[in-house]
């Protein structure tokens, strides 16, 4: 199987709502698209994968902080010059370089574009199965949100709700808020970090604590969260900490899950070792978006099927984005690779 064909193109997508990084927003999403195809001799396959780091601007002008390490500009930097070398070679060659980029979204990106043109995906279902992502707007009224909550679906038993995003008091009312519409709803809470210890703990205090399925990073030294779990027993979830370059797994007080998010930790194998410690100690594996268009959530999502069939994936920030890039979800808009800015084309 030889890498015949290869090119690499850029987008940007406007959003038509303001999405939530940490604590920052964004307007638009920007990324990459690596298509390529190879040549067995009889047979020809040719396969995209979005590479999306989470970085650059937010919608005030400053650095996103806490996300991908590397700038748009050095990923496809790297990703040219790893092209050059991979063109005419055999397409094991990916995972050559997955393995020595110190680049997550590009390992990430190198290993399941292996995986696609390997076929490794096919075949699994693209049921679509995901939690429904809480968030309010920047001065957006409860009842918009109130409004968002009532019109789910009643196959819908789970939500995750963006919290430690503005007061105390206002956040408690949200939650209070949601559980009267829907009191069956279990509640994925994600804090980001946001929270000192004592100000989580009063917060989890004011809320139905059997509602709560877990709070993502509650605590702002996450050293504090399991301090946090035996002062309240809400259990909780590592999200930014994965993303420590240093991170290395370890059990803890109240631990009940890791958020995984390939774009911004690497290599498939590097998630399948992650998810396997975790599984052995009765952690939960559940896999998330970094924000990336229609192409990246359609592979999260079949792999979300292969990896953790029993969890249901957070992948929902399509409905923000005004376009669907390559794989189409009935937008009125599916960007092409001809509608995107070629970088570099080797044939």
């Amino acid at each position: 199987m030889i890498l015949t064909k290869l090119s690499l193109h850029q987008y940007t997508i406007d959003l038509d709502r303001l999405l939530p990084v940490g604590k920052q927003r964004i307007d638009e999403r920007h990324g990459l698209v690596l298509c390529a195809t190879i040549n067995s001799g009889t047979d020809e396959r040719t396969e995209q994968v979005e590479i999306a780091p989470l970085s650059g601007i937010d919608v005030d002008g400053h650095q996103l902080t806490g996300f991908s390490q590397h700038s748009l500009l050095q990923t496809s930097a790297q990703l040219s010059e790893y092209l050059a070398a991979l063109h005419q070679q055999p397409a094991d060659k990916l995972l050559d370089f997955a393995d020595t980029t110190e680049q997550n979204a590009i390992a990430y990106g190198l290993s399941l574009l292996h995986a696609k043109l390997m076929g490794s995906l096919d075949g699994h279902s693209l049921e679509v199965r995901t939690i429904p992502l809480i968030y309010r707007n920047q001065d957006e009224p409860l009842t918009a949100v109130a409004e968002r909550v009532a019109a789910l679906a009643n196959n819908i038993h789970a939500v995750k709700v963006k919290v430690a995003q503005t007061s105390l008091e206002d956040e408690i009312q949200l939650i209070h808020q949601i559980l009267a519409i829907r009191p069956d709803l279990k509640l994925r809470l994600d804090a980001n970090r946001g929270f000192e210890l004592q100000q989580a703990i009063e917060f989890i205090a004011c809320i139905p604590i059997h509602a709560i399925e877990y709070i993502e990073e509650p605590c702002s030294r996450p050293a504090d969260n399991p301090i946090f779990y035996n002062a309240i027993g809400a259990p909780w979830a590592l999200d930014e900490s994965l993303n420590d370059p240093h991170y290395q797994f370890e059990m803890q007080a109240g631990l009940c899950a890791i958020i995984i998010k390939p774009m911004l930790l690497g290599s498939l194998q590097k998630l399948q070792s992650l998810q396997h410690l975790a599984t052995e100690h009765g952690v939960r594996s559940i896999l998330s978006s970094s924000l990336e268009a229609s192409l990246g959530i359609t592979a999260l999502s079949r792999l979300a099927s292969i990896m953790t069939p029993d969890e249901i994936p957070g992948i929902d920030t399509l409905s923000a984005f005004s376009q669907d890039l390559v794989q189409s979800t009935g937008k009125a808009k599916c960007l092409q690779l001809n509608d995107l800015q070629l970088l570099l084309a080797l044939d």
